[in-house]
């Protein structure tokens, strides 16, 4: 028995020390790799912080940051999306950009292609909307070398590349989107929202998300900086349908942003949280994903008045007017301060959610056919190369204004009194014709999305 439990002992003392050695020798045969990955990266510090899963994207040993806004070292020039150009003789890549207007440099594109790295001088143009403010939406471009034709990711410096100061300037790299020019396109309707910030109107939200649905919209893109906890758990319900693309918007961590768009009454450097880069994003982003696209606001809406939808009327106004334009739909506004309320328009549930409820205001006032009033845009995102809040700065053709009998814009928002006083208020309730639908619809979301009965 004694030289039994010996033989025991000695062959669960071989099976310890055998153990570590099949742990220790694949680890000796790794560690070099490991630390060869470490050397190559420890030098690169993202101007952001990354969470530990974003850490391991990785494009020709730099991290790669999929969202807006990264900072160009040393200049006061944020990166919001880089995408390919197809619609010129020469393919080049466009980067769509907010820089600090009187600050005078030269860029250069720094490009990931098939694991080496390329760099080659870029122009920019700043867009003419600025409104004033310091800061302004750009473009950055830089033609496409032989040797490099398919980039899968970009980066911008201030100077060209030197190995010498290869840490200091390349921090992070970007997608390079829009890779292969499409025919055909996933969405037929999307809609672009610009910008959502401290935004609380949750019952409006899910108002606009079904009335999009209902109006045959595919998708919704929010450029979002921050919002209520009952908006957040709208969007994510939406988000989970695959109805809405939340892009993070985070420029007003760099920039000193402004709230309004006139500067004499907002204070700020760059207008409106950068909305104007944001549609110009937009655009580009679903470039080649859609078939047409809408720039507007959450409390905006296109309405078609002898149409049901947006696919029913788009063709209609091409007939009418020209393929190749854009259309504008001018503004009607209704005062949040003249309500009809009527029960059957508003359900209990409903009031149970902070928002307002636009099947409560039917009363717009009407529009002076001699001064400018303001519109919104349904265009083919392929006519265009930049665009403003209203209207394009550069398109393949201009943009034409939509007879509003045909369709016009319901936007509901605060009116001031003296502006009330001067103009004569109409009485128009086609949003109402949509009630039937969008009643249940909403009640719905509010049940799903924050438990509302």
């Amino acid at each position: 028995m004694g030289n039994l439990t010996a033989a025991c002992h000695r062959a669960v003392f071989s099976k310890l020390f055998v153990f570590p050695r099949i742990l220790v020798f694949p680890l000796i045969l790794i560690l070099p790799i490991f630390l060869t990955g470490v050397i190559n990266i420890k030098n690169y510090k993202p101007i952001v912080s990354y969470p530990h899963w974003r850490r391991r994207l990785m494009a020709c040993g730099v991290p790669v940051q999929n969202d807006p806004i990264i900072k160009v070292s040393n200049l006061k020039t944020y990166l919001v999306g880089s995408y390919v150009e197809h619609r010129q003789e020469e393919k080049n890549i466009r980067t769509i950009a907010i820089v600090l207007r009187n600050e005078s440099t030269k860029y250069h594109c720094f490009l990931c292609c098939n694991g080496k790295n390329v760099s080659i001088p870029a122009n920019y143009s700043i867009h003419s909307d600025h409104f004033g403010f310091e800061y302004g939406t750009a473009d950055i471009t830089c033609q496409l070398p032989e040797l490099c034709t398919t980039p899968t990711h970009l980066a911008i410096t201030s100077q060209s590349h030197k190995k010498d100061r290869y840490s200091q300037d390349i921090h992070t790299f970007q997608p390079v989107r829009n890779q292969q020019k499409q025919e055909v396109f996933p969405y037929n309707f999307t809609v672009c929202i610009s910008v959502m910030y401290d935004y609380d109107n949750v019952l409006e939200l899910v108002q606009a998300m079904e009335m999009f649905k209902i109006l045959g919209v595919q998708k919704v893109a929010i450029y979002k900086t921050s919002c209520h906890p009952d908006t957040q758990k709208v969007l994510d319900y939406y988000v989970r349908q695959n109805f809405v693309e939340l892009i993070p918007w985070h420029v007003a961590s760099y920039v000193n942003v402004s709230r309004g768009w006139n500067k004499t009454l907002s204070s700020g450097e760059l207008h409106y949280f950068g909305q104007i880069a944001a549609l110009n994003d937009c655009v580009y982003r679903y470039m080649y994903q859609s078939r047409y696209v809408a720039l507007q606001d959450l409390d905006e809406l296109i309405l078609p008045i002898n149409n049901k939808t947006w696919p029913e009327l788009l063709p209609e106004l091409e007939r009418k007017y020209n393929r190749k334009l854009g259309f504008e739909f001018e503004a009607y506004f209704f005062p949040l301060s003249i309500m009809d309320l009527k029960p059957e328009y508003s359900p209990a549930s409903w009031k149970k959610v902070t928002g307002v409820n636009i099947l409560e205001h039917v009363y717009r006032l009407s529009n002076d056919p001699k001064e400018f009033n303001n519109f919104k845009v349904i265009v083919n995102p392929r006519l265009v190369f930049s665009t403003t809040v209203h209207g394009f700065l550069q398109s393949v053709n201009d943009s034409i204004r939509v007879d509003p009998a045909i369709a016009h814009l319901y936007h509901v928002r605060n009116i001031s009194g003296e502006i009330l006083t001067k103009r004569s208020i109409v009485r128009d309730t086609r949003l109402r014709d949509f009630a039937d639908r969008l009643i249940p619809a909403v009640s719905k979301v509010l049940q799903q999305a924050l438990d509302v009965y």
